[in-house]
């Protein structure tokens, strides 16, 4: 059965019958530090304003914003064309992060908590057409315990207070605010497709393809699917249809050989088409026997990397050149694979993926949760964390590329450096991710389920998912330098943790921080040849296992943290590759075990 969607978050096509206006470029933009602007009408006017690009992190930009997270405001005028009108009319900010609130002409159109992903507003009433229009979002990035990801709270947390990093995050990386992708106006017809399912499964050699679509005011007429160039007709009741369909020698989709076929719905009047959706989709099957995962039935092991959107001036803000230059350099260096660490990427990063063949671990912003907190507070965090898994779900469902959903990264009970764990703390994450384990199943029983475990953090919570992920940083963090030892301690724990699981296990992070250019005969920390022998030491070490079932290195690229005595220059050096794509010698020698052997 379709299920309804959150409005707005299929992405917008421009075809014969929808219109799209991207309105990114220069906007207007003020700080509001004393969160004045609502009571004084900053929603139609900016008293002081200064040009900011969209998307963009304000951070990056101005001088006097470097570490603000408090509340700003972006203003855009601009006209909507007259042939809309009598359309559905929405707009939808791509990832407006964190708290935002949406205003047209001065009216309040809008709310959404949590960035990185989109939610769109319906706003045809609110809008001119005679004249320009007004649009308005206001915007604060506030580091607040309940939310996802949390703010410092009294459970304290690694680089909270611990380390003193400023701004003062429970997570290592940079808390970068603003507009950061696409803000988006679209129109689709009055009576229009909302939300779009599609399910693979393979018989033989053919694909069987499911599909089911939800329409717009319980819309009971005609609709059509045109697929592998055939079409099948679909009855509407009560607003959804669905349709099953069998693709003769179907070319399967997976790393190497991304095969997608174009899939468009429509919804017809006798010959009159009254609402049009195109996408592409992969035939593909992916789950779990035993220690394996299994790709279209095959084993499959994963390569690649942990990732960030971070680069400099634009900050976190989508940058199309970064993103197709990173995938160049991953084909590179032989990688299949990554994980959306610690949020959801772009729409734009998710459509690559599909077309050149890379597997996903797609991740919901919840890094760093914290169980020694209160009752109060992680409920509060369980309903931010089911609204993320929603939007993620119904935003990358489609995508072949996603082969697994990832629920949390490294949440703690209590501080995992300093040995033990308090049974409260265990206890009420176990509830937790049960809890979010069964909901995201609910959501999509087609793919594995995945928690990231940080490193000393309680092996139960591993035991509810189908896939274990865990981050691991001996000769790192622990028994720094100390390599022999490093890799006794990770062999015995990788074979406890399978003797526990009897279930695949992927390493989601490993690797070192890494000053480019620093060099030392023999090798010792921080320097190229560090991290190239402690890669080659985990890889040696994982390729005898198994169970493993895959290898993701931190990083692929070095990126912004705040500041503090844990990191140089406000920067974690662990990529292979600079903050700006050069590589440093471990990324030629994880292309001579990746892409040469």
């Amino acid at each position: 059965q379709a299920r309804t969607a959150p409005a707005g978050l299929l992405f917008p096509v421009q075809n014969q019958v929808r219109n799209v206006m991207d309105l990114s470029g220069i906007w207007n933009f003020q700080m509001d530090p004393n969160d004045e602007g609502e009571r004084s009408g900053w929603a139609r006017s900016l008293p002081s304003p200064r040009p900011i690009a969209v998307p963009c992190s304000w951070n990056e930009l101005f001088d006097d914003a470097k570490n603000y997270l408090g509340t700003s405001w972006y203003l855009l005028e601009t006209w909507v064309p007259q042939s809309w009108r009598g359309q559905k009319i929405f707009i939808r900010p791509g990832s407006a992060n964190y708290a935002a609130k949406l205003w047209i002409n001065g009216k309040l159109a809008g709310e959404h908590l949590g960035g990185h992903l989109p939610f769109a507003a319906d706003i045809p009433q609110l809008l001119n057409f005679d004249k320009s229009n007004t649009i308005a979002i206001q915007l604060e990035n506030k580091q607040v315990p309940e939310r996802v990801p949390s703010g410092p709270s009294k459970a304290g947390g690694i680089f909270a207070g611990l380390f003193g990093q400023y701004p003062e995050t429970t997570y290592d990386f940079f808390p970068y605010a603003g507009l950061h992708r696409q803000v988006l106006l679209f129109s689709v017809p009055e009576t229009h497709i909302t939300d779009v399912t599609v399910n693979t499964r393979i018989t033989g050699s053919d694909g069987i393809v499911n599909v089911s679509v939800s329409a717009s005011g319980n819309y009971n007429g005609k609709g059509m699917i045109r697929l592998d160039g055939a079409d099948t007709s679909l009855n509407f009741r009560s607003g959804t249809a669905e349709a099953e369909i069998r693709v003769r020698n179907a070319k399967l989709w997976r790393p190497g050989a991304p095969n997608l076929y174009p899939l468009t719905l429509s919804l017809v009047d006798g010959s009159t088409v009254r609402d049009s959706y195109s996408l592409d989709i992969g035939i593909r099957t992916i789950e779990v026997r035993g220690t394996t995962l299994l790709l279209n039935g095959e084993p499959i092991k994963l390569t690649g990397f942990g990732k960030h959107e971070d680069f400099a001036v634009n900050g976190r803000g989508f940058n199309l050149p970064v993103v197709i230059r990173d995938y160049e350099l991953m084909k590179w260096v032989g990688a299949n694979s990554f994980r959306t660490s610690h949020y959801p990427y772009s729409e734009e990063a998710m459509q690559l993926a599909d077309k050149l063949g890379f597997l996903v671990i797609d991740e919901i912003p919840a890094v760093s949760l914290n169980f020694g907190d209160s009752d109060e507070v992680i409920e509060a965090r369980a309903v931010q964390c089911r609204q993320q898994l929603t939007e993620l779900i119904a935003r990358d469902k489609n995508h072949p590329s996603v082969i697994m959903w990832s629920v949390a990264n490294e949440p703690m009970a209590g501080n995992p450096l300093a040995g033990g764990a308090p049974p409260k703390a265990v206890e009420a994450g176990s509830r937790f991710f049960k809890s979010m384990y069964e909901f995201t199943r609910n959501l999509d029983r087609t793919r594995p389920v995945t928690l990231v475990g940080v490193q000393g953090g309680p092996p139960e919570w591993l035991t509810i998912f189908d896939v274990a992920c865990i981050n691991r940083y001996y000769g790192w963090y622990l028994l720094g330098g100390r390599l022999e030892a490093a890799d006794q301690a990770l062999e015995k724990e990788l074979d406890d943790l399978n003797k526990l699981l009897g279930k695949p296990i992927i390493m989601t992070e490993f690797g070192a921080d890494t000053l480019p250019g620093m060099h030392s005969q023999p090798d010792e920390m921080w320097s190229e040849e560090y991290q190239v022998e402690i890669l080659r030491r985990y890889l040696d070490i994982a390729a005898r296992k198994p169970y493993m079932a895959g290898m993701q290195v931190w990083n692929f690229a070095d990126f912004k943290t705040g500041q503090g005595i844990m990191r140089t220059a406000g920067m974690n050096y662990k990529g292979v590759f600079t903050r700006d794509r050069r590589p440093k010698m471990a990324a030629s020698f994880l292309r001579s075990r990746w892409a040469l052997k």
